[in-house]
């Protein structure tokens, strides 16, 4: 959540704690500001417990980011060279798994795949998703395949006089545009 946000909902829950002086139940808090009566008990709760500073905003919520501004800098700096110049020559593509790799192998920091992930957004990049095909693939055969057997395999399509909307039921000869049941041929 933007800061800017926070502060909006820090000002909700002050409105609530003066509403709460005034003696004001939290069916007539949640109604009076627009929120959830589970969130009007909450706060009367808070507020009870410890005061208008219980209600004041505690920062941003989730974990911290375990690594330095720094340490950020030179991340964005390796992601910028490329996978090649950290050892993955396979293909020039940044799997968020190959980044969560870089990240313990730079910085000694474990952090999960999807930690890496959004890392990667927040820095501005996007993870690549590799390719699954055999290891022993022979590209130059599947190219030659396609060009020679494909073509003699392959069933040729629908007429285009016997199509129909519909997937599952095929065009009858009485529904196609034109053909009324019951119309005389046209006459010459």
């Amino acid at each position: 959540m933007s800061p800017a946000g926070r502060r909006r909902r820090e000002t909700v829950r002050m409105q609530a704690a003066e509403l709460f002086e005034q003696n004001i139940k939290p069916p007539d808090v949640a109604r009076r500001l627009r929120v959830s009566l589970k969130s009007a008990y909450l706060w009367q709760q808070m507020w009870r417990d410890g005061g208008v500073q219980a209600l004041a905003s505690r920062g941003p919520s989730g974990s911290r980011c375990r690594l330095s501004p720094r340490c950020l800098e030179k991340l964005a700096g390796y992601l910028e060279q490329g996978p090649a110049a950290h050892g993955w020559v396979e293909d020039q593509g940044w799997t968020a798994s190959r980044v969560a790799t870089l990240i313990g192998r730079k910085f000694h920091v474990s952090y999960s795949v999807s930690g890496a992930t959004r890392l990667m957004h927040r820095l501005g990049f996007s993870p690549q998703v590799p390719a699954r095909r055999a290891a022993e693939r022979d590209e130059q055969a599947v190219s030659v395949w396609k060009e020679a057997t494909w073509a003699e395999v392959k069933e040729p399509g629908r007429p285009a006089e016997a199509t129909s909307a519909s997937r599952t039921k095929q065009a009858s000869p009485a529904s196609r545009p034109g053909d009324a049941p019951g119309a005389a041929a046209p006459r010459s």
